[in-house]
């Protein structure tokens, strides 16, 4: 039981040893590097959540949606599946059904009320891309800042061996090891970021195809409703 805690502290204490000998060139990358991945990882952390509670609160207001009698009825619940985007759409349509039902008392056009839902629609997927190109930046560039590491240390390498004037592996194992620190760095920060940027631009490009279904949905029981809209509507919103 107490095998894993002490490997723990000895492969920390190798890292910390390794970390203290390596110069100021590769300290930098490696904060660089560092903040890369923290900056990626808090975002990532972020939008998972945000992608999970958005995924359960869609399928709760879809049902909700389709059992709902009248459009009123779920406008009037819509707030609590806020974190859907499907309430984004329904609500860019919703508001140019009720501005045309006041206006007329009746539907004068399903073409704009498919233009508020998709103007919903391409607001709330924008809300879900926001600060994605961050993980693209961070799985296209820390790669290329690890290899600087790396063609750094290579030199300190060859310098060592042509100060030493003998090739021994005291006068290259510093500058090799800096190399191969910073290239580890790299490719830690860059790996998460990549696969962390295609799992949630799939699930993005998911609720993309679902707005699209939903807004047909939509179009269907705002065309069934307008035979119950002189009865539906209440008085003011028909002045």
């Amino acid at each position: 039981m107490q095998f894993f805690p002490l490997l723990v502290v000895f492969v920390g204490g190798e890292i910390v040893d390794m970390l203290s000998n390596t110069g100021a060139v590769a300290k930098l990358v490696l904060l660089v590097l560092l903040a890369f991945s923290l900056i990626s990882w808090a975002i990532i952390l972020t939008k998972w959540r945000l992608v999970r509670r958005a995924r359960t609160q869609s399928g709760r207001f879809v049902r909700a949606f389709r059992k709902a009698q009248r459009l009123q009825d779920i406008a009037a619940v819509a707030d609590q599946f806020k974190p859907s985007p499907l309430v984004g759409v329904f609500e860019g349509g919703y508001e140019e059904y009720r501005r045309q039902v006041a206006a007329v008392g009746g539907i004068r056009s399903l073409v704009s009320i498919q233009r508020g839902m998709q103007i919903g629609a391409s607001e709330e997927i924008t809300r879900l891309e926001r600060n994605m190109p961050w993980l693209a930046i961070t799985a296209a560039v820390t790669p290329f800042v690890g290899l600087f590491g790396t063609v750094w240390g290579i030199i300190d390498a060859f310098h060592g061996l042509g100060t030493a004037g003998a090739a021994t592996l005291r006068a290259v194992a510093p500058g090799i090891s800096e190399a191969l620190i910073t290239t580890a760095a790299g490719l830690a920060a860059a790996i998460p970021a990549v696969i962390a940027y295609n799992l949630i631009g799939s699930s993005i490009r998911e609720f993309a195809a679902r707005s699209d279904d939903f807004a047909l949905e939509m179009l269907n029981a705002v065309e069934g409703s307008q035979a119950q809209i002189p009865a539906a509507v209440p008085a003011d919103m028909r002045r």
